[in-house]
Parts: C-alpha cells; structure tokens; sequence
C-alpha cells in the first residue's frame, strides 16, 4: 500500500462556495486523493498517493479556472503590505461604483432631480459601473462558463448585464430615451410593456452594493485570521549565541547556547544552563503570572524574560517549537470543514443551477400571466441577484477561523472542526490526577518539629543534604530549603535516605528506621504527625543530627490553587468530574475531596485507564478525558472528546482533539464554553443564511423586491454572517 502524502495549497480566485465546492470536486475526482477546500482561508488541503506529483493537483486546480500555488512561509514584515496589494484593486473599483452609482440612483429615486435628458447621463454614469467596476464578476462568469460550470459570479454577471442590456433596449428602441421621460422608482414591480423602463439604478446599484459585501467580507476573513498571523509573528527574529555572535533565529540549531537579556524574547524552546529569571509567557499561553524559572528548567520560544540574564540551550528549532505546532495545529482546524458544513457545500454546489431555472421559471411565469415584459423582466433579475449562496458558504469557515483563533490566544488548541460537535454533547469528564488536578510534582508542605527545634535550621541543614540527592523528594526539600550551606561525605543508603556532614553536623534524613539504626529515635508527637501524614497518602521523613531525631517533613504532590474553580466551572456546564488516577483510593480521595469531585476511580494502572472510559460510554455516558502523561494517550484516544494538558507529553497531545498550552485545568472549562460558543456562531450563521434565502426567493419570484434592494439586501447577508462571527474575538 502506498504511502501518502499531505500538502496544503493556497487557492485564488474563488469568489463564492460554490468555487470552493467546484474544486474539492474536481481534486476529489483524481485516484486516491482527498481533498477539503476553504472558502473563507482560500486554501486547500489534499491528501494524495505516492504516484502524484503536487503539480498535478495544481494543474487539477488551474484546468477549473482558478489559481493554485503551494503556500509560501509567513512573513511577518511583509504581512501588512501583502494584505494591502491584494485589496487595493477591489477597493479601487469599489470607489468607482459608489462615486459614479449614487447620482443613478438619486436621480431614479428623486423625481425631482430627473431633468431633461437624465436618463442618458444616468447612462454614461452607470455603463462604467457595470463593465469596469464589475469586471471581475464578468470575467469568472465567462471562466466558469468556459468550464461548463456556475457559480455566484454567474448570477450577478447575468443580472447586471441583463438590466443594462434591456435599459439600452428601452433607451435606443423602446420609448424610455424620449426627452422628458420621467421614471417613479418603485420597491416593487409595475405591470408594464417595459418599453419605457430602464434599470440603470439597479445595474449600478447592485454592482456596487455587491462590491461593497466582497471588499468587507475579504477585510473581516483577514481579521479573522490575525490571531494565527500574530501567532505567527510572536518569536524573535533574531538571537545573540553564547560567544557573541548575533545571528537570525532560524540558524539556530539543536544544542546552540544563546543570550536572553530582560525585556528580550526567548529565541526558541530550551533549557536554561546559567541564571535564575521571570518569564512570561502571557501572549502563547494566555497565563498572565510570569513563572519563575532557573537552571534545569525548560522555556517556550516567543515567550518574554521578565528578569535576569539567562544562558539557554536549544532543545527544539524551527518546525518543532511549541510555537510552530500550536501554529500548524491552529491552521489545520481552521482548513477542516464540521459536518455541518458540508450540509451547506452540498446546497451552494447546486443552488446555482436552480436560481438560474427559477429566473427563467419566474421570467416565463409573468409573460404567460400577462404581467408585462417589465415586471417579468425585473421579477426575473431580483432573483438573480437575491439568491446569493455567499453566506452558506461563509457561515461555518469564518466562525471556526475566528474561534480557533481566539483559543490559540488563550492557549487552547482546537485540532479540527469535528471536535466541535463533540462538545456539545459531553456530559461527564475524566480527569486525570497527577500533573492535571495536581502540581504533577512533589512540594514540601508542612514540617513537624520536635520540642524546641527551629524550622529555619531544620530546613538549612536538611535541605543542604537532599540538595545533593536526584530524588524527587530529595529535590522538594532542596528547592523549598535553598540552603546554601556545605556538605561533606555525601552518601545515598539505599531504601532508607541520606546522610553527611553540612557545616560540622552529622545530618541524616531518610525513613525513621535510618534514624533509628543511629540510635535517633522519633519522639511520640513526632511519631504521631509522621503516621498521620502517611494516612492521608502523603510521604514523611524524618531529620536528624548529632545524635537526636529533630523534625518531621511532609511532602505531597499538591493540588493546583486553581483545581477546585476549575471542578466548579465544569459543574456549572452540566458535566459529572471524574476523578482517574493510579494512586491508592486514600490520596485519590483526599485530592477529590479537596477540588470537590465526588466519584473517585483509584488504583488503575495505565494498561485499565481506558477500560475505565470504555466502562463510562458503556453506561450512556459521553466522556471528555483530561490528562497529561504518556499513560493516558489511549485513555486520551478512547474518549469522546479529548483535553490533553500542554505542559504533558507529546504522546498525550497527539491522542487528543483539543490541547491546553498551560498546565491550569480552568482552561478545560474555558476550552468548553469556547467550542460551544464557536458551535452556536455556527449554527447562528447557518440559520440565518438560509432563512434569508428561503424568505427572500419567493419575495424576489413574486415580484416584491427591487433588484437593487435585493442587491443591496444579499450583500448584507455576507457581511452580517462574517460580522457575527467576529464577535468570538470577545470571548473571555
């Protein structure tokens, strides 16, 4: 079996969804391809064998009669610039429509302002409107006519030149270049010959109304897309290596030590061998609190140091980031099309067709009832024009590209489209223990002390003594200690503890047994606080020196301050917490007890976590699964829905549909409320497209709209479906 292959074409010249169906189609139809086309990111991603070659697929495209190119780099400089090139046209002949239609359309409108001969002014006003101003419309019109096909440029290329087209009849043949002719602008059609009608406002009124929707559609799909393009723009552009030279950041390679000064951005993931620091990472991970970070500790590209000069090691460069996959992840869920979605390509692909018999049916209809050729005329043009399937095809695209958008700004990855509709019907979520309702690592939280002993001592000479042991309980006491005192004859005994001298004093601190075999025994109180942290799931060891027992320190994986909002937030959107974890049923249930979660699963290895999922769906339940490690990728991959915690491994946020970059399980609840949100918007848009084509149909077909209101009205629905999904950019 053949291998295949992913590619990501950027596509041009589509101008409504219908084009975007046309192509998926054409793409789809070559052996062993799978493509998905975007209207709203102009892009295509298509999926192909080994045997073809991308050109291929390129010149699939170009045969349709649109443009295909394998997608550049971003680049950040030239993004403003490049948005501006491609607009400048469709504004320029914007501005043309709208200086040289209004006067038409006040003169039609104005009774008054119809002085002799006005009608051959409002002719050489509105001729330039229609041919210039509309071109490109005429232009894919011809293209798709040249292919066999139809699209929305179709409809509008037909109506305006059809209202021009009978106004020259009418003004060269008919009775309507008469001086004097005087013409009572109506909403409605009249039941006339015609002869004496022109439609010149409605040739110009519609060009430039329609324009109008197309250069505010193509600015609000671009600020749609900002936050990707911000995303994009967010690392450093160049960095400063460890021996001073200066080099752009995409030399950078994997083990390079480069220079971070306060104020500078980290240039790409890594670790930091030299310097203590704040950094904040606010603007990858929405986390406001800068995170205190020292020697050994890994760093984020992009992200800002808040404090001191740090000396870092490359770990991770170019495609690799953590910025570059949240970018590659943000841009393949805003190229994926919901279910939903594909409802509306399936109409828009054959509404063409159909809008067009219906004018001919609506046309036919009011000549065979004795309507007149001016009302069957006018009837037949604002169905043309009204039918516009822009906003079905707009509806779901703009929404998920804004509402991917804003999650990346939060730090919420969304993986494709299809996961919005998981998360709707979610109704309980499990939630792994460690690293995802807890810290992930052991703290020192409390310390017991024998009568008459000082904590501060205590901590200086315990923690000078771990600080030179690699075990995490070791490291809890060390880092909470940050003693700076000195050991000597340093020795690990095996399954008890530690033991040397710091600063003349023989210090031991390890299980009481080790304590004991040096004749330290434990007093009662502190024997009694050792067996009571050990009943709570919590570890406990003992300190020593010069030959007395002295204090007593616990240490726990903690639960993160922020776990028990989190566990309210996600109560308040109807969903059961559950709590997974392969811990003993005594800490499981003091954790859930502490963040408020009632239903415990406790003692499971890795292998049964998805069997405990499993066992959940078997019970009717849609499941949402919140871990972190590699023990809960399948668990992950089971769940009807999956939340994997950014600051987990790379198998957890593979398995997963949606990814937290910060490590705050708050986020899985606003991770939610955003996917439900972008949902809602979708359907909103959808709803809204098609009650206004429904509704607006028949009024066209029956005569009671104007073509340039009809104009005017469909360029609404464009705009009003792209402005909606705008709103997302407010979530919070």
């Amino acid at each position: 079996m053949s291998s295949l292959t992913d590619v990501e074409l950027s596509i041009g010249g589509m101008t409504c969804a219908s084009c975007a169906n046309r192509i998926e189609r054409k793409l789809n139809k070559l052996e062993g391809v799978t493509a998905t086309v975007n209207y709203a990111t102009e892009k295509a991603k298509v999926t192909f064998p080994e045997g073809i070659d991308p050109q291929e697929l390129i010149a699939t495209v170009e045969s349709a009669g649109y443009t295909a190119a394998l997608p550049r780099p971003p680049a950040a400089d030239n993004a403003p610039a490049e948005e501006e090139d491609e607009l400048r046209p469709l504004r320029n002949r914007l501005i043309t429509a709208v200086v040289l239609a209004v006067p038409v359309i006040a003169m039609a409108m104005i009774p008054p302002l119809q002085f002799t001969n006005w009608q051959w002014l409002s002719l050489t006003l509105a001729a330039p409107v229609v041919v210039y101003a509309g071109w490109p419309f005429h232009r894919a019109a011809w293209t798709n006519l040249r292919h066999g096909a139809a699209t929305m440029d179709t409809l509008i290329s037909i109506g305006t030149l059809a209202a021009l087209g009978w106004s020259l009849w009418a003004l060269f043949f008919g009775t309507a270049g008469t001086p004097g002719m005087t013409h009572p602008f109506e909403l409605s059609i009249s039941r006339t010959d015609g002869s004496g009608n022109i439609y010149l406002e409605a040739a110009a009124g519609v060009t430039a109304f329609i324009l109008a929707g197309r250069y505010f559609e193509s600015r609000s799909k671009r600020r749609a897309g900002a936050a990707l393009r911000a995303l994009l723009e967010l690392g450093a552009k160049d960095v400063e290596l460890a021996d001073g030279r200066r080099v752009p950041t995409d030399q950078l390679k994997v083990g390079d030590r480069f220079v971070v000064r306060p104020g500078e951005k980290i240039a790409t993931d890594g670790v930091i061998e030299e310097g203590t620091s704040a950094v904040d990472a606010s603007m990858l991970t929405g986390e406001s609190v800068p995170v205190e970070v020292g020697p050994g500790d890994g760093v984020t590209g992009a992200t800002v140091n808040a404090g001191g000069r740090l000396i870092i090691r490359a770990t991770r460069v170019g495609a690799d980031t953590q910025l570059a996959q949240m970018a590659k992840l943000v841009e393949e869920a805003q190229t994926g099309k919901a279910q939903v979605q594909r409802l509306a390509d399936r109409i828009s692909g054959v509404f063409v067709p159909i809008v067009i018999a219906l004018a001919v049916g609506t046309l036919g209809f009011w000549l065979g009832t004795g309507g007149g050729a001016g009302a069957a005329f006018t009837a037949a043009v604002a169905v043309l024009i009204i039918a516009c399937p822009c906003a079905l095809g707009l509806a779901t695209p703009t929404a998920l590209l804004v509402g991917t958008g804003r999650g990346a700004q939060l730090g919420i990855l969304i993986k494709g489209p299809e996961v919005l509709e998981s998360t709707r019907k979610v109704d309980t979520i499990v939630l792994d223990k460690t690293g995802t309702v807890t810290e992930g690592r052991m703290t020192l939280i409390d310390v017991h002390l024998a009568e008459g002993e000082s904590k501060e001592e205590v901590l200086r000479l315990a923690g000078a003594l771990e600080h030179a042991s690699e075990h995490p309980i070791a490291q809890a006491v060390a880092k909470a200690a940050r003693s700076e005192a000195k050991v000597e004859d340093f020795a690990n005994v095996e399954g008890l503890g530690v033991q040397g001298i710091v600063d003349g004093h023989a210090v031991l601190v390890g299980r009481p047994r080790l304590l004991e075999e040096w004749s330290q025994h434990l007093p009662e109180d502190l024997r009694d606080a050792l067996e009571s942290e050990q009943n709570k799931g919590r570890t406990a060891v003992a300190v020593g020196w010069d030959g007395k027992a002295r204090a007593v320190l616990v240490v726990a994986d903690v639960v993160k301050p922020t776990s028990k909002e989190a566990i309210q937030q996600l109560r308040a959107l109807g969903l059961t917490p559950v709590l997974l974890t392969g811990d003993n049923e005594a800490v499981a249930r003091t954790v859930a007890a502490e963040v408020g979660i009632d239903e415990v699963i406790a003692e499971v290895l890795p292998a049964d976590k998805v069997e405990a999922v499993k066992k959940l769906q078997a019970e009717g339940k849609v499941v949402a699964m919140v871990g972190d490690g590699v023990n809960d990728a399948a668990a992950l991959a089971q769940a009807d829905l999956g939340l994997a915690m950014g600051t987990g491994t790379d198998a957890a946020i593979e398995a997963s549909d949606l990814t937290l970059v910060r490590g705050d399980l708050r986020v899985a609840a606003d991770a939610l409320r955003l996917s439900r949100r972008t949902l809602k918007t979708i359907k909103g848009n959808l709803f809204w497209a098609f009650a206004y084509n429904v509704a607006a149909l028949p009024l066209a077909a029956l005569g009671l709209l104007n073509p340039m209101i009809a104009g005017a009205a469909m360029a609404f629905s464009s705009v009003f479906v792209v402005s909606n999904s705008l709103r997302l950019r407010a979530f919070k």
